[in-house]
């Protein structure tokens, strides 16, 4: 029986090549096939893959590169080609204390008790963050000095804010006038867009039209929001004329005030940016898990504390990922407030893509690259403080 299973064993293994026979050599050629086909699949991979690799990097890196050049220089055209000359951090320098200052910041004046009273409340929420962190157990020196740094520049953004907003004569710049806009209306954007999902998750008659309708306003272009709402905000041959009649507004103008102006742009902002919001958190409340929601009312909870202890806990991971790529995307606001407006009255709702593309329009190209670079640095700071300081909740809520 021994000699059977043995016999059975090589069987299944197939014959052992001796050495010197035609069944090694053949073996022998097959692996050198196998060895060259392999070969030549990665061969012909890198021959397809790395050409437009190289396409991509090129197109990614080298606009960044000659943008991060003309940003430190003058570009001037001439008759005989162009000159472009060296300045340093001329162009950097005129925005945050030069010529520029006024225009980028804002003008700056003396903080009245509400401005201190905002600082010192920005300045001890940054305080108390900054101490929990050291009370930590994961306590590290790079973390520590980042921490640090993010916090000095949170506490002196909204000392600058509040010298230009809640100060006598203060005027803010477009860098405020941008945060203004991508705060304001992201807040806003979230809690309606919330609203709606929560709405239409109801077993409510006719709630797929609304679906429909509430997802038009993101299939306009901006471009297109912005001459209706132009339209719209007409108190002189507007549709909504009549009304502005009604409400003594005849002679109003939206230009003419700051903030009825800035008003006006963040509404058709909102209008346009909210249904994103919607068809995201639609999705999210659709892929709860039901079971613990009815648990908990069993159990006696209210609609109320369902939706706070259990529903908006469940959104979290996808509340942080819609508002960042919803912030990243508002920074870049130029359509509604350059149709609308013009970045007036004055320079009151110029934004930060707006201005550098105003200086790009007048050939002014070392600023507007400078210009597009604090805008990224802004939009970094702030998106890292923002991821970090979600992970955690969201880290502690998991």
């Amino acid at each position: 029986m021994a000699s059977s299973d043995n016999s059975e064993t090589l069987d299944a293994r197939g014959p052992t090549p001796v050495e010197g026979s035609g069944l090694e050599v053949a073996t022998g050629e097959r692996e050198r096939v196998a060895g060259h086909t392999f070969r030549a699949a990665v061969s012909a991979k890198n021959v397809f893959l790395w050409p437009a690799l190289l396409v991509v990097l090129a197109l990614s890196i080298f606009p960044l590169i000659v943008s991060l050049y003309l940003s430190v220089s003058r570009l001037e055209f001439q008759a005989n080609g162009i000159d472009v000359r060296f300045l340093g951090f001329d162009n950097y320098a005129s925005l945050l204390f030069g010529t520029e200052q006024d225009h980028f910041i804002g003008v700056l004046k003396p903080l009245t008790p509400v401005g201190w009273i905002i600082v010192a409340v920005v300045a001890a929420i940054t305080a108390r963050a900054f101490v929990s962190y050291l009370r930590g157990v994961n306590v590290r020196l790079l973390g520590l000095l980042l921490r640090a740094i993010a916090g000095l520049l949170l506490v002196g953004l909204v000392w600058l804010f509040a010298q230009t907003l809640f100060a006598q004569g203060g005027r803010p710049g477009t860098l405020f006038v941008t945060l203004v806009y991508v705060f304001v209306g992201i807040a806003v954007q979230y809690l309606l867009g919330l609203g709606l999902a929560v709405l239409a998750t109801q077993r409510l008659r006719g709630q797929r039209f609304f679906r429909v309708v509430f997802l038009l306003p993101m299939t306009i272009t901006p471009v297109g929001v912005a001459y209706m709402f132009r339209m719209l905000t007409d108190t002189g041959k507007g549709p909504f004329v009549p009304l502005f009649d009604l409400a003594g507004l005849q002679n109003f103008a939206w230009v003419n005030d700051p903030w009825g102006a800035r008003i006006a742009v963040m509404i058709g902002d909102i209008w346009q940016w909210t249904p994103f919001m919607f068809i995201v958190l639609l999705a999210a409340l659709e892929g709860q898990d039901q079971e613990i929601t009815e648990a908990a009312l069993v159990d006696g909870a209210n609609r109320r504390q369902v939706f706070r202890h259990i529903t908006l806990p469940a959104l979290l991971p996808v509340t942080t990922t819609v508002i960042l790529i919803r912030m990243i995307e508002a920074f870049k606001i130029i359509d509604l407030p350059n149709i609308l407006t013009n970045g007036g009255p004055g320079t009151a709702t110029e934004s930060l893509t707006l201005e550098a593309f105003f200086d790009w329009r007048t050939l002014n190209l070392g600023r507007s690259a400078a210009l597009a670079y604090m805008l990224l640095i802004v939009v970094t700071l702030i998106a890292t403080a923002y991821v970090n300081l979600v992970r955690r909740r969201v880290t502690a809520t998991a």
